[in-house]
């Protein structure tokens, strides 16, 4: 029987707010993280994701605080990333209450972490995320810090060595696609799903439901991280409960101007439109 395909809202966090921009820069402030996140796991999400988008874990620990919290509340895995530099951070953050780690950074600067990590928590616990962007001969690069600096890895090749190091699953992000709506680099994401045996999560780009279908059925994503879609569809539903003041500016989503590729949609919708496509998920 076919694995159910998990739908997994991703909140990039900046100091206490729920944050979203585009080919990862351009942030702006949308609301409270945690509401978001209550919300996305009434509606059936299957996972969450929070990543500290700015800054290390270690020197601010806002972010602990927001998964302590959370996980009293939600009981899905919770994925955290951002700032995750030592085994030190990683039992920190896992026992604040997150199920699995998001590594990047620390991970392309040190590749034994990965291994270390895995040992010690377990290879379903490390979750090593991968910031591809396109070059002008098709060869997909490696980023790190919100896709600004390149680190001269080819993807499908550290796709490949991040299993070897005992990766559980990797999150595919591609720097070019993230927010814009565009729909998911599925060359990108079918390229290392052949290359990998592990979980690869798709995210960057989802702008309407057929990019869903499409990045399963296609590409062979065995998973889907998603973001604008979901906080657009929650904020034109909840607008009145956002303390703007506060918590967000969505003005700019109101305008228009530069998300008309998006077409905000909820999960119990994702999940419907799938299931008639025959893609297997929990509804």
């Amino acid at each position: 029987m076919a694995k159910n395909i998990r739908i997994i809202p991703r909140l990039d966090i900046k100091g206490q707010h729920l944050v979203k921009g585009i080919h990862l820069e351009g942030l702006r402030v949308l609301g409270n993280p945690e509401t978001f996140a209550r919300y996305y796991y009434e509606q059936g999400a299957d996972e969450l994701m929070y990543m500290d988008v700015v800054a290390s874990l270690y020197e601010r620990n806002s972010l602990q605080e927001i998964i302590s919290r959370t996980a009293k509340e939600i009981f899905i895995p919770l994925t955290v990333g951002g700032g995750l530099r030592t085994i030190e951070d990683i039992r920190n953050v896992l026992k604040a209450g997150a199920d699995k780690v998001s590594l990047n950074t620390a991970a392309i600067a040190n590749p034994k972490i990965i291994k270390d990590a895995s040992l010690k928590f377990g290879a379903s616990t490390i979750v090593v995320a991968i910031e591809a962007i396109k070059q002008s001969n098709g060869e997909y690069l490696c980023y790190t810090d919100n896709g600004r600096e390149y680190t001269g890895k080819n993807a499908l090749e550290w796709a490949m060595e991040v299993e070897s190091l005992g990766a559980g699953e990797l999150v595919i992000t591609s720097v070019d696609k993230e927010g814009t709506g565009s729909g998911f680099d599925f060359e990108l994401v079918q390229q290392i799903a052949e290359k990998v045996s592990i979980p690869v999560i798709a995210h960057g780009g989802a702008g309407k439901l057929d990019d869903f279908e499409k990045v399963v059925n296609h590409s062979k994503a065995d998973a889907i991280a998603v973001a604008s879609v979901l906080h657009y569809d929650f904020i034109q539903k909840h607008e009145q409960e956002i303390d703007t003041e506060k918590e967000g500016n969505v003005s700019f989503l109101k305008s228009g101007r530069s998300f008309t590729k998006i077409q905000p949609v909820s999960l119990p919708e994702i999940k419907k439109y799938l299931a008639d496509q025959g893609v297997p998920c929990r509804i």
